[in-house]
């Protein structure tokens, strides 16, 4: 089964969320909110996670979280086995609580960590459960504006990004969520790309460059192949013609038998092109996308037998990759 891409660091930034198994309910009753805000005390305890957000729905909840502690699976992992195991109890059910793993998008704290506390606030407006998010008792809004006591492990710190004063910051951060125009309200998440990573393309090259290793499995973890740089094909012939001495026409035409620049620009172009087999076959004179794959699959052999040819591949690679 493909996975999520789990990207972990001191100090990242989350929007976790998860759902009931089936899209059942997993809260039914103010008990069963009140054991889950009980876990994330816990988990803002033991785990050392600071929850900037949250927002209890009938079959699902959302959180906005910081991990100093780079414990991002270990902490959620924890919170919902815990919630699973006392809620099954305490209702009398068995199997699964929680729908498959956790979603958790890392977010760029610097540019979108208010966007997505206000669409975590805002999410029981969107579901038409009340018109306003102060109504609403199971999120953590009515602790932001100050219409109840804070619960001593929710951290309200992004309201300084709306005023140095509690009361202007209050004021400003309450006026920013309530006149959204809900039919134009967007999920932040809708522009994570790879589905995984919410910020802007400084911050989106940085994990990249950082966290997303050329050995990732694309095929276990697809959100890698989303995140990692598209090269054009025409770049890697360019450089693979310029290195070996070989013509753009001889590499990209079909009918020499060993002809070895050829099969390094395939090679390169389906590591690094993020095109699939079948138009990387048209690219190379009108090939299927089994030929290709076959083509890859014996060149990675004969790079395992051939070290020289292997650092020289290599070469080829980082000078496509530096530009």
């Amino acid at each position: 089964m493909a996975r999520s891409l789990r990207i972990e660091y001191f100090g990242a930034y989350y929007h976790v969320i998860n759902r009931g198994n089936g899209g059942e309910r997993i809260f039914t009753s103010k008990r069963d909110h009140e054991k889950f805000l009980e876990c994330l005390a816990v988990l803002h305890e033991r785990f050392g996670v600071n929850i900037h957000s949250y927002c209890l729905m009938s079959n699902h909840y959302h959180l906005l979280i910081e991990t100093p502690q780079a414990n991002l699976s270990a902490a959620i992992q924890w919170l919902n086995v815990s919630y699973a195991i006392w809620f099954n109890k305490k209702h009398k059910r068995h199997g699964h609580l929680f729908q498959g793993r956790f979603k958790a998008i890392l977010v760029d704290a610097d540019e979108y960590l208010t966007q997505v506390s206000c669409y975590i606030h805002l999410n029981p407006v969107k579901a038409g459960i009340t018109s306003n998010p102060q109504d609403y008792r199971w999120s953590s809004y009515c602790d932001f504006i100050g219409e109840r006591t804070a619960l001593k492990w929710l951290d309200k710190s992004l309201l300084g990004h709306f005023g140095k004063r509690s009361k202007t910051a209050i004021k400003h951060y309450r006026a920013y969520v309530e006149n959204i125009d809900m039919e134009n309200l967007q999920n932040p998440n809708s522009l994570s790309v790879g589905g995984c990573i919410l910020g802007d393309s400084n911050f989106v090259n940085w994990v990249r460059e950082t966290f997303v290793s050329d050995e990732a499995n694309t095929n276990e973890i697809p959100d890698i192949k989303k995140l990692k740089p598209a090269v054009s094909s025409d770049i890697i012939v360019d450089i693979v013609s310029i290195k070996t001495g070989v013509t753009l026409d001889s590499i990209r035409s079909k009918g020499k038998k060993c002809n070895q620049p050829r099969e390094i620009a395939i090679y390169l172009s389906r590591k690094l092109s993020n095109m699939p087999g079948v138009e990387l076959g048209r690219y190379f004179g009108g090939v299927s996308g089994a030929a290709i794959t076959v083509s890859c699959k014996r060149f990675e052999n004969v790079l395992e037998q051939n070290v020289e040819l292997k650092k020289a591949v290599e070469l080829m690679e980082r000078a496509i990759l530096n530009g």
